[in-house]
């Protein structure tokens, strides 16, 4: 090897050593993968300026349409992203039990800056079970932030039918948010 590239290859293996320094350590196989630190913070989304009642009022009426279509009877909540009601539907026969969850599942989306969806996974697949000891979480499908221009603008819970059938009113509801 030319003595030229010695020093070339130096600087490679220090350049290189220094890369997977800086790179995040994979989790040992077997290891809980809870305890792996992420270099980015998760669900890193900005609240943004309230939601308007037109466009709760917007949201409530596009899950309410998709609730109707599969006749499913549903209680829908929207929340502002300070975490206040701006919009409520209880749906004709909806159970009256679901009322104060649909806001749950929306204060909790709001709040965490994520589907609850994300809750119901961690509890259930990923045996996170300490996320069932923080205050203002919501376990279940049916919870989902309200972004508009990458920041929290409110949130819509759903509640009434299962965790699935609640998601899915919730998402078409919140696709009139953009």
């Amino acid at each position: 090897m030319p003595a030229k590239s010695l020093p070339l290859l130096a600087l490679l293996g220090v350049t290189l050593a220094a890369a997977a320094a800086d790179a995040p350590t994979p989790a040992a196989p077997g290891a809980n993968p809870l305890d792996v630190v992420p270099d980015k913070m998760p669900f890193d989304i900005p609240y943004g300026a309230p939601i308007s009642l037109a466009r709760a009022s917007a949201a409530i009426a596009a899950a309410v349409a998709e609730a109707k279509k599969r006749d499913w009877k549903l209680n829908v909540a929207v929340l502002d992203s300070g975490g206040n009601l701006v919009a409520f539907q209880r749906m004709d026969g909806a159970q009256l039990a679901s009322i104060p969850i649909a806001e749950h599942k929306a204060r909790s989306a709001v709040s965490f800056r994520r589907e609850t969806k994300a809750f119901e996974d961690a509890i259930q697949q990923k045996n996170a079970h300490y996320v069932m000891t923080l205050d203002g979480v919501v376990g279940s499908r049916g919870g989902i932030p309200l972004i508009e221009d990458g920041k929290v603008v409110g949130a819509i819970g759903c509640s009434g039918g299962t965790g699935s059938q609640d998601e899915v009113a919730c998402k078409v509801g919140a696709a009139t948010v953009k």
